[in-house]
């Protein structure tokens, strides 16, 4: 075999292997679907920055988001969500014109789960509930739910989204509270 077919051979033996090594990504990877019609979510529509952090990543194989509890994330969360969404949703996701988000009750029970939320604020669902994937980033969506589920009030039992530590630790949320200046995190800013 000549050096020019070996260079192509190896070249499509790379090809298909990376071709192979993507499916088999995608297939691992969780199917988010739309909240409403069940359709599975395009990411290509998202917004390209924030789209590759460490925790997108592991969210998106994991399905849990990795910024729950980390207070580094919390008050970039509420800042992100007293622009986004607090309109419709109240300062402390207490409901307005949306529904509360601080409770045990869901509008959709799939958002009691972190896939389900995350679904639903980058796809949207009914009424004035838009889909957000060109207003706010993968990563911010992520800060934003951390800051939803910091805002939970109820029993931790009923916060299912929390791991057994996480939940063990929990505290409903019960007032404002004053979050310290850049903790260490995943979310810290770093100097």
């Amino acid at each position: 075999m000549s050096n020019h077919k070996k260079s192509a051979a190896r070249i499509i033996g790379a090809s298909i292997g990376g071709i192979l090594a993507a499916t088999a990504l995608a297939q691992s990877a969780i199917a988010f679907r739309n909240t409403i019609t069940g359709e599975v979510l395009n990411f290509s529509d998202a917004l390209p920055e924030g789209k590759d952090t460490p925790a997108v990543k592991e969210f998106m194989s994991t399905g849990k988001n990795p910024y729950n509890e980390d207070v580094s994330c919390l008050k970039q969360g509420e800042q992100i969500f007293l622009s986004a969404c607090s309109g419709c949703h109240g300062h402390l996701a207490e409901g307005k014109i949306g529904p509360g988000l601080n409770d045990a009750y869901w509008t959709y029970p799939q958002n009691e789960t972190d896939e389900g939320l995350f679904s639903t604020i980058y796809g949207g669902a009914q009424a004035s509930m838009g889909p957000q994937y060109q207003n706010l980033q993968l990563d911010e969506m992520l800060k934003v739910m951390a800051w939803i589920r910091h805002l939970f009030k109820e029993a931790p039992e009923k916060a299912t989204w929390l791991t057994d530590a996480q939940r063990k630790a929990f505290k409903p949320f019960g007032g404002h509270e004053e979050l310290p200046e850049n903790p260490a995190g995943k979310c810290q800013v770093k100097k």
